[in-house]
């Protein structure tokens, strides 16, 4: 849709990361209105998938509480771009290995989503992990310091987001994406396989 301008901007409150900014825009009848807007500099998400001696797939997830809905959620390991300059890949590979203990040997590209359009500009990269090896993790913060990590079968997690136990935005996305990455193969070049 064309003919929306912003017309003007000012910050309301600047947090660590993200800012929280007060604009106006134009429509395209010339009405004004007035939109308060979190400023992101954007997250990274990662599929880590692993393969048992048989050649299934696991899904690594972490179960982490989360202050605003105040309870544990499930979800891919994630984190925020807030150092400045860094790539999505470089920020994918760095909260891997501090969040989940592992090095990636393929980072993937799965998507790039808007998880909240409405309120903010924040553009969530998923990346597919695989050819996973150990590494020391490095957890940041309380809530890192006490979630856990789990290995769960695809076939599970899939059937986690479709019952809504897992509901988390890039979690839901990232996982559906990964199941059909594996089991691509059908005239799709993209496929992974077990080693």
């Amino acid at each position: 849709m064309t003919g929306f301008r912003r017309r003007s901007e000012s910050v309301v409150h600047q947090g660590y990361v993200w800012h929280i900014a007060r604009a106006e825009f134009e429509a395209p009848d010339g009405s004004v209105f007035t939109r308060e807007v979190v400023r992101s500099p954007g997250a990274v998400g990662i599929v880590p998938i692993v393969f048992d001696a048989e050649g299934n797939p696991f899904v690594v997830l972490v179960w982490q509480y989360r202050p605003p809905y105040e309870q544990s959620v499930i979800e891919i390991p994630a984190g925020m771009r807030d150092i400045e300059g860094e790539s999505t890949e470089t920020v994918a590979h760095r909260e891997l290995a501090e969040e989940a203990g592992l090095a990636a040997g393929t980072m993937e590209l799965l998507t790039r989503i808007y998880p909240s359009p409405g309120m903010t500009d924040s553009v969530t990269t998923i990346y597919l992990a695989t050819e996973c090896t150990d590494v020391d993790d490095d957890r940041q913060g309380p809530e890192e310091q006490y979630m856990e990590v789990r290995r769960v079968p695809l076939d599970d997690a899939i059937g986690m987001v479709l019952s809504g136990e897992i509901a988390d935005a890039k979690t839901v996305t990232g996982l559906l994406l990964a199941e059909r990455a594996l089991h691509a193969g059908d005239g799709d070049e993209r496929t992974v396989r077990a080693p």
